[in-house]
């Protein structure tokens, strides 16, 4: 099992940052950021493969957010820079079990935090 704990969301005015945090007990061989917001479906950010460390990010975010992790504290980060309203929502860490880590399949992730929220105001 493995357990996520994710802070550093809040309140921020368009064209700001912020840096969310996962505490992961252990990283699996994938992890990811997702976002969801009332009434939409949950959508992938961005994806580190642990091992090699190659990233994905999706194109909305493209050039923005960045994806990374601490290894020696067990934390994956992700920094958002140039915050648009759009970017509003609920931010989950995810960790993959195995086989496929895909952002547009959030089934592939088996391990899932209870969620930061972020308000980006115009």
């Amino acid at each position: 099992q493995v357990q996520l704990v994710e802070s550093g969301g809040g309140s921020v005015q368009a064209g700001g940052s912020l840096r969310l945090s996962c505490a992961a007990s252990r990283y699996t061989y994938c992890m990811g950021w997702f976002r969801q917001t009332p009434g939409k479906e949950r959508e992938g950010v961005a994806r580190i493969l642990t091992g090699s460390s190659s990233t994905a990010i999706v194109d909305s975010v493209k050039g923005r957010f960045t994806i990374s992790r601490d290894n020696a504290k067990n934390t994956l980060y992700l920094q958002m820079n140039s915050l648009k309203p759009e970017d509003t929502g609920m931010y989950y860490c995810a960790g993959a079990r195995g086989g496929y880590c895909s952002l547009f399949r959030p089934a592939d992730f088996a391990y899932w935090g209870q969620g930061t929220q972020v308000t980006v105001d115009s």
